[in-house]
């Protein structure tokens, strides 16, 4: 049976792939890391270009981590707040991504870094592409944990119209192909609460950025 015609997995746009539950099964080895890697490389408020504290707070694993300050946007070997390499990718992190990238359509994705976002109540991200990596062919892997969201989906410019799409705890949502530059952002998050994560929602964001 193809896979797309389980109720857990839908091609809602050409080249977008909902995967709901993805991470539940491992989320006993992905939360363990998640905590690790957090405590290795502090959560921030990262500055945009223009100088204002982005609402989410954010940090990276991986050989290179996503960076913003007033000289730009762009990935880094080393983190700027602890002056050392970014912790690196949990086998589990990386073994997810590649898992759901292959079951979305995408093989051999290799990711090489994982930006990590916190949401608390009231945060979110506007409508963007991601465009600071070298190779557009790979895909996007994106994870949900935490409280629920409300992610949207556009088109190709940024007054294009979006679909929204509620995204749980462990749902995963991977995006490539002719797809991989759509434009893409989160609502503001709702009050919720989570057993582990608490008020807030984390959101895992997998690339081939080198």
């Amino acid at each position: 049976m193809d896979l797309f015609d389980t109720p857990d997995k839908e091609e809602i746009l050409k080249h977008v792939v909902l995967l709901r539950g993805f991470v539940v099964p491992v989320e006993n080895e992905v939360l363990p890391a998640l905590a690790t890697v957090i405590t290795l490389a502090p959560l921030r408020h990262m500055i945009t270009p223009g100088g204002f504290a982005m609402s989410v707070a954010t940090t990276s694993c991986g050989d290179l981590g996503w960076v913003s300050d007033k000289n730009g946007y762009r990935y880094a070997a080393c983190d700027p707040l602890t002056g050392k390499a970014w912790p690196a990718m949990p086998a589990s992190f990386k073994q997810l991504a590649k898992q759901a990238a292959s079951m979305a359509g995408f093989e051999n994705f290799e990711p090489d870094a994982c930006l990590i976002n916190r949401y608390e109540v009231g945060a979110r991200m506007g409508l963007h592409q991601d465009k600071d990596e070298r190779d557009f062919s790979q895909p996007i892997v994106s994870v949900s944990l935490g409280v629920p969201a409300m992610f949207q989906m556009g088109g190709f410019a940024r007054a294009d119209k979006v679909m929204k799409l509620p995204l749980y705890h462990g749902d995963l949502v991977v995006w490539g192909g002719e797809s991989r530059l759509r434009f893409h952002g989160v609502l503001p998050i709702k009050a919720g609460s989570h057993p582990v994560l608490g008020e807030c929602r984390i959101n895992l964001t997998f690339r081939k950025a080198g």
